[in-house]
């Protein structure tokens, strides 16, 4: 016989006649029991959590909830669940409430996007209610025929009407009962109802009931839940959608429902077990120290604790966080899992004065109001002026002191004692950690690890490197130096082992190894230039050195880069104080005066005067003759011509346009590129299409916002062909070092397209210089090219071995490769992971069991390809096919594998031969492109 249902009234209107549930009398008819047992968070796991309820349902015990949590977010990297992406609108909450134990996941999965049925709702809500502990599931609970409701969320719908958290009225009326109740998707105007019942907020919502709720969709509501609408949104737990709507039959999702709830804990009063609010009374070392209700709590904060504050909705970082600023810490077994910042005001204050003395525990200060005495304690922070760490003993009498006490605990403590003011004179040898030109001030790392900035004075301090001296803005953080001290202002910094260094200024002068360049100041230095120096020009493809500007009055302003050598590694462009005209129009050139006249592309004349410094050029013909060069310089003859004021610095036949795809008009047929300069040009359609790889090409092929290059008919007026420009990432299918030729595919790809190599520029990912018999099939390299044609060839590098360890909050990885040197590895620029042909972006997804290929693409992503495994048991080696012979569970086993040329043999870090593997050993093979790379002895 079902048990009474205690402490509820229930009456409800059915197809016989009214039934009544009061209290604790027997039912007037008959209604469904269900004996509902203790079950087994697996048994749970199993009846509930393969469907839509898995955020919701008790598939671990509350108790281990944030020690689940915490495990869990070392896996997946950006939190809690591993479709919970960092940046999700919903992060915050979700994470929120999973570290206390209100939401739950299922196999490290949240599904925010789904719909959540109203069963779930009502667990959810007693759980934010901390009623979940008072269902009973060890006897026998009854509900109405029509009232269907999952037996796994029975009890808890009981316990809800018990609790007044549902209508009985409302939920058992007739047309509610035309579908099973507990399975309904939750609507966003029942969801607010229950969120109002679970706060106790019902006699505000009767009082709101008589009001219009505001939006757009106002009649779409419900006469009974208007009150609760409304004070939903006046406690800000609720918000509109797009165009002031509602939406009040809507369905809420995981992700909105978990978001509601964990707002309204701003309007609860209940304690959750592992949520703890109080002071931060310390903070470093990887530690948080909570003042809470008279004690003081320690934290451990580890990469995967999360950051937010309690007025936003993103992350925030660790940094952002100071001591004795008001926290809520959520956490299991005293480490942080989450760490939310309620009022960042600092609870301190802060005395002022005169240091005279001090004595063990205390410090003597006079102040205006007489001498002030201070104690301290072994957490007091002491600091100089520059706030490095010092003694209490090291304090000068006549100081000046700025002290701060806390004022969260009472006992006013003094937590930091700061010199404002000292005399410092001193050299010392450090680091430079960095440089503030606007403050003129130096930060250094001197040797013993301290921390200290100065200023200098303009005028009165010397920099200088290699017996050169330098500005302040050239030296570079990590540098080495050596500085001096006077008066607390810095009065020398030589840099005695230099890091890279940027210099700016404009060329003066350039040949093949050096560089002349001018700078601010009007002072000249000449530098070495590196072996092929990096040349970067702004909407210029590949450039090379002679698209540099070298002149005594307008060369191109650069910055260089120095090596710790104070060789030029690298030359930008900056700025041009050259005028650049393609495509114009010859109008006249005078073979007497010398002098060209021309339109630029906007019809504008401009005069130029030609000599014989001047740069000619005709059909990709160099020329020094200007009489040879006038003669072609005849009226409506499209050139390119760059000049310097009315100094013309080069004037060349237009043979090609460079510049950016922009628009194709498919109607006129015409294209329009953007020139280096910034000038739009527009052309019929090219003859011809040339891309890397693709044959045919026709014009709707090219995407738009790519680099082309256009090169003219004899005409000057159409494209014979327009080459796509770009680079990309491929694999080596096949390599004939003989013809210096080369097939690549497309990773993954079938498709293969042959390379000329020859004059080419083949380099590793430093820039080295490489032959083409350093490369193999497997390889992958960055090609890049123009139209058809490769420019250049560098090779990727790719590291095999086993993950050693894995930071998924950070982004790094490490690898230990097959000669045992570990390889650190950052995902600044993204991570792709692709395992048994699946690909994923998380670095959640890797483990420290892995064996794994790494490399780059060509955009900076980090390829993680996963390496297969079986375990075998060994048969015997065939040393004429280089196979080893594994034994068969079934007669359908491969058995015979081939090995990889230096295939990584061994037993934990003892390295081992083939011909070592024993008859019987058991083995773990793993494989790359179906070769044996690694075989672990067991």
């Amino acid at each position: 016989m079902a048990n009474e249902i205690n402490n509820i009234e229930i009456q409800i209107s059915h197809r016989e006649g009214n039934i009544e549930l009061s209290g604790p009398k027997r039912l007037k008819r008959t209604v469904q029991s269900y004996s509902v047992k203790a079950v087994s968070a697996v048994l749970a796991g199993a009846m509930v959590l393969g469907g839509a309820g898995a955020a919701f349902a008790d598939n671990a015990s509350t108790g281990a909830t944030v020690a689940a949590a915490t495990s869990q977010t070392a896996a997946t990297g950006s939190g809690i669940f591993s479709d919970v992406k960092t940046g999700f609108w919903a992060e915050k909450h979700i994470y929120k409430l999973a570290t206390q134990g209100i939401v739950v996941g299922n196999n490290g999965l949240f599904r925010p996007g789904d719909s959540v049925t109203q069963q779930e709702a009502v667990l959810m809500a007693l759980r934010f209610m901390k009623l979940q502990g008072n269902v009973n599931t060890s006897t026998e609970v009854a509900l109405p025929n029509d009232f269907l409701v999952t037996n796994y969320y029975k009890p808890y719908v009981i316990l809800a009407f018990q609790q007044g958290l549902l209508d009985k009225t409302t939920e058992m009326a007739a047309d509610n009962l035309k579908s099973s109740w507990g399975e309904r998707k939750a609507s966003r105007e029942w969801v607010a109802e229950l969120l109002i019942r679970a706060l106790g907020q019902s006699a505000s919502a009767s009082a709101a009931a008589g009001r219009p709720t505001g939006f757009a969709d106002d009649a779409k509501v419900s006469a009974n839940k208007r009150g609760y609408i409304n004070t939903a949104v006046e406690l800000g737990l609720a918000n509109g959608l797009t165009g002031n709507r509602f939406d009040p039959q809507g369905a809420v999702t995981r992700a909105q429902l978990a978001t509601f709830f964990s707002r309204a804990e701003a309007h609860n009063s209940l304690e959750y077990d592992n949520t703890f609010k109080g002071t931060i009374s310390a903070l470093k070392d990887g530690k948080l120290g909570l003042y809470t209700n008279g004690n003081t709590l320690e934290f451990t904060l580890n990469a995967n604790t999360a950051y937010y504050t309690s007025t936003s909705e993103n992350r925030i970082t660790l940094n952002e966080i100071q001591p004795y600023t008001k926290v809520t810490v959520i956490g299991a077994t005293y480490s942080a899992a989450y760490v939310e910042l309620t009022d960042p005001a600092v609870q301190v204050e802060q005395a002022e004065g005169v240091f005279t003395k001090h004595t063990p525990g205390i410090i003597w200060v006079d102040s205006a109001n007489g001498y002030d005495q201070y104690p301290y304690d072994s957490g007091t922070a002491f600091l100089d002026v520059n706030g490095a760490v010092i003694q209490p003993a090291s304090i000068t009498a006549g100081s000046k002191l700025t002290l701060l006490r806390e004022t969260f605990t009472g006992s006013r403590k003094v937590v930091k004692v700061q010199v404002t003011s000292g005399i410092v004179n001193k050299t010392a040898k450090g680091t430079v950690q960095s440089v503030d030109t606007a403050a003129k001030s130096i930060t250094f790392k001197n040797a013993d690890g301290t921390v200290e900035t100065f200023k200098w004075e303009e005028g009165t301090t010397l920099f200088s490197s290699q017996s050169s001296i330098i500005q302040p803005a050239e030296l570079k953080a990590g540098a080495a130096v050596s500085y001096t001290i006077k008066d607390n202002a810095i009065r020398s910094v030589e840099v005695t082992s230099g890091v890279e260094r940027i210099v700016k200024g404009f060329i003066y002068e350039l040949t093949d190894s050096t560089i002349v360049y001018q700078k601010s100041d009007g002072t000249r230095e000449v530098n070495l230039l590196a072996t092929n120096p990096a040349i970067v020009i702004p909407n210029a493809v590949s450039p090379v050195m002679a698209d540099l500007i070298a002149d005594k009055t307008g060369g191109d302003n650069v910055q260089l880069t120095l090596n710790s050598n104070d060789q030029v590694t690298k030359i930008e462009v900056l700025s041009r104080q050259i005028e650049q005209y393609a495509a114009a129009t010859v109008v006249d050139y005078n073979t007497k005066t010398q002098y060209l006249t021309f339109t630029d592309n906007n019809g504008k004349a401009h005069v130029v005067k030609m000599d014989e410094k001047t740069k000619m050029s005709y059909g990709g013909l160099l020329t020094t003759s200007l009489t040879t060069m006038g003669s072609r310089l005849v009226e409506n003859r499209k050139i390119d011509v760059t000049s310097i004021n009315e100094r013309a610095m080069s004037v060349d036949l237009t043979t090609k346009y460079s510049g950016t795809l922009t628009a194709i008009n498919t109607s006129a047929r015409t294209i329009v590129f953007k020139l280096g300069n910034g000038q739009l040009l527009t052309m019929s359609y090219p003859q011809a299409i040339e891309m890397f790889g693709k044959s045919g090409a026709v014009i709707t092929d090219v995407p738009l916002n790519v680099p082309v290059t256009a090169v003219l008919a004899s005409n000057q007026e159409l494209i014979s062909v327009l080459r796509v420009n770009g680079s990309s990432q491929f694999e080596i299918a096949t390599i004939n070092a003989g013809t210096n030729k080369m097939t690549v595919k497309l990773e993954g790809g079938s498709n293969s397209s042959e390379l000329n190599l020859v004059n080419v520029p083949l380099t590793n990912e430093a820039g080295q210089k490489i032959a083409l018999t350093e490369l193999k099939a497997g390889d992958f390299v960055n090609l890049s090219f123009d139209g058809s044609t490769p420019l250049s060839l560098q090779s990727v590098k790719q590291v095999a071995g086993q993950v050693t360890a894995v930071d998924a909050a950070a982004g790094t990885f490490t690898v230990k490769d097959y000669t045992g040197a570990s390889q650190p590895f950052t995902a600044g620029s993204g991570v792709r992971i692709l395992r048994d042909g699946v690909a994923t972006n998380a670095l959640s997804g890797l483990t420290t069991a892995d064996r794994v290929l790494v490399r780059k693409d060509a955009s900076g992503v980090v390829i993680i390809s996963v390496f297969s495994q079986l375990n075998r048991t060994f048969a015997r080696y065939e040393s004429a096919t280089n196979e080893i012979l594994t034994k068969r569970a079934t007669l359908t086993d491969n058995y015979t594998f081939g090995l990889a040329p230096n295939v990584y043999i061994h037993q934990g870090d003892t390295t081992l031969s083939v011909q070592s593997l024993k008859e019987n050993d058991n083995i773990i093979m793993y494989f790359n492109n179906g070769k044996v790379v690694e075989i672990v002895k067991q």
